[in-house]
């Protein structure tokens, strides 16, 4: 599993209000940007737990990973837009970008990142498939409660989640079970207010906060002792690293902060359903993963779900 506030918490032209539940999106927004974003998300950050996984199978350390990867795709975004003459950001705008890169990927990636040596990924899948009901629960205090249609959405689209792992086991180790439970409660609540924080115009705002929670991860990752591999990783962890710097970061990212900032948080957070038909599909295919009946029940729940949630324009 983004985007932008104020000491006050006032709106800046650069990062739209909160909209009300029955109020469509922005005027500046593309439907072939919305539907390119959505897809993007819906398959690239499906893929991400294979490649996490392959990643710390090979021996790379979660969070030097995790935030080596969100600093060089940060870096490549950042240099790329100010050759075009984007503004750098401003002081304030750096602020708000670490306080929500902190919480987005700091907090809800490298939570999930961290778990996932313990805890298989369809677990963890199941848990930040709680992402929309967080970020509807944060979005309804900020003051956007879902439609009525869209509970019914996260209703079914959560059973759905439950159903596809049913059966999944916590690794009985507390701290990652903590960390992997906090991971979307940081990201929802991150995902809401930063709707509200003065922060950079278009997708400087996601190569900001790509800069500053990666390199929090790695600095976390440095003190907590973690090691770069002595010896080469194996071509699969190489592979799945460079995936994730280059689909995961810097074009799965980008694409969540688009939505955020166009469409209601229902959509944008929709992903989190429909990531583990993707992470079972490929498992399926790349790991030879029988697809049980319920599986098939719990995907049709999913895509339910996504209509439900997507319906208005």
């Amino acid at each position: 599993m983004s985007a932008s506030p104020a000491s006050s918490l006032t709106v800046t032209p650069s990062t739209p209000a909160v909209l009300p539940t029955n109020e469509a999106a922005p005027a500046g927004a593309s439907r072939a940007g919305l539907i390119t974003s959505l897809f993007s998300l819906y398959v690239i950050w499906g893929s991400t737990y294979l490649a996490i996984r392959w990643g710390l199978q090979g021996g790379l350390p979660p969070f030097l990973m995790s935030g080596s990867r969100f600093m060089l795709a940060g870096g490549l975004l950042f240099a790329a837009l100010w050759l075009r003459g984007a503004p750098v950001p401003t002081a304030r705008q750096w602020g708000a970008s670490a306080l929500v890169g902190f919480l987005l990927l700091g907090v809800g990636n490298g939570g999930i990142v961290f778990a996932q040596q313990w805890v298989p990924s369809g677990v963890a899948s199941l848990v930040v498939g709680s992402l929309p009901m967080w970020t509807a629960l944060f979005g309804g205090l900020f003051g956007q409660w879902p439609g009525r249609m869209e509970r019914w959405g996260l209703a079914m689209g959560f059973v759905g989640i439950v159903l596809l792992n049913l059966g999944g086991d916590l690794g009985g180790r507390w701290l990652p079970t903590v960390a992997m439970m906090l991971s979307p409660v940081s990201w929802a609540f991150g995902s809401i207010w930063s709707r509200r924080l003065p922060m950079p115009q278009g997708l400087m705002s996601a190569a900001a906060q790509m800069l500053c929670g990666g390199a929090m991860m790695f600095t976390f990752g440095m003190l907590l002792g973690e090691q770069v591999p002595t010896v080469m990783p194996p071509a699969r962890a190489v592979g799945a690293y460079f995936y994730l710097v280059t689909f995961g970061s810097l074009v799965g990212y980008s694409a969540y902060g688009y939505l955020l900032r166009h469409a209601r948080p229902s959509v944008a957070t929709s992903y989190a359903y429909v990531n583990p038909v993707v992470a079972v599909l490929l498992g399926g295919v790349l790991a030879g993963e029988m697809m049980k009946p319920m599986t098939w029940v719990a995907m049709g729940a999913i895509l339910g779900a996504v209509v439900l949630l997507t319906r208005k324009k």
